[in-house]
């Protein structure tokens, strides 16, 4: 034979047993987000990395033919102003003639083509040229000024890159990447 129910149970009130399910479990799921958040904070990026996410660049001083590297994102980032005459043997290379024939620029859409303009500040700025200075064969760095073509030599696999950036020569499969940049004035460079 079962058991009478009680009052509260047949009118479906609740009863203390339901109101100690209910603490317990609210008190579990908070307990379970306080041992759970240190673990998800300590994905976010430390100040150090967002104070380094974005960098300026006072190029002022950078003559034409001279280079400046600066360290983004812990990797170094090369800024040359060119010569016109760097510029112009640039120009003359056809993009059948290159071995990766896509710019690599992040301030362009992805199929862009590998033009000198594609890889540089853009029209009125063609001098200035920014880069991420690691071969893309192996993650070396580059020497500058260097190498067949006048542009940058890793020494380590033999890889040369022309005044733009390009891979032209050597094992690396892709041109030099250039970074997500602007001109914020006529002499400062902002990356990232």
């Amino acid at each position: 034979m079962s058991e009478p129910m009680t009052h509260s149970e047949g009118a479906g009130e609740p009863t203390r047993r339901d109101f100690l399910y209910i603490t317990t479990g609210a008190t579990a799921a908070v307990g379970a987000a306080a041992f759970a958040w240190p673990f998800i904070d300590q994905m976010r990026p430390d100040a150090s990395t967002l104070a380094v996410s974005t960098i300026e660049v006072n190029v002022a001083s950078v003559e034409p033919g001279m280079s400046l590297t600066v360290k983004w994102r812990g990797k170094p980032v090369f800024i040359r102003n060119r010569t016109p005459e760097e510029i112009e043997e640039s120009k003359a290379v056809a993009i059948a003639d290159l071995k990766d024939p896509l710019a690599r620029n992040a301030n362009l859409d992805a199929t862009a083509e590998a033009t000198d303009v594609a890889r540089s500040a853009g029209e009125g700025k063609e001098n200035w040229l920014v880069q991420i200075g690691v071969c893309t064969h192996l993650g070396c760095i580059p020497l500058g000024q260097a190498g067949d073509f006048g542009g940058w030599f890793c020494p380590c696999h033999g890889s040369h890159y022309d005044t733009s950036g390009r891979i032209r020569k050597g094992p690396a499969p892709e041109n030099l990447p250039v970074p997500t940049f602007a001109f914020t004035s006529d002499t400062v460079i902002q990356i990232g």
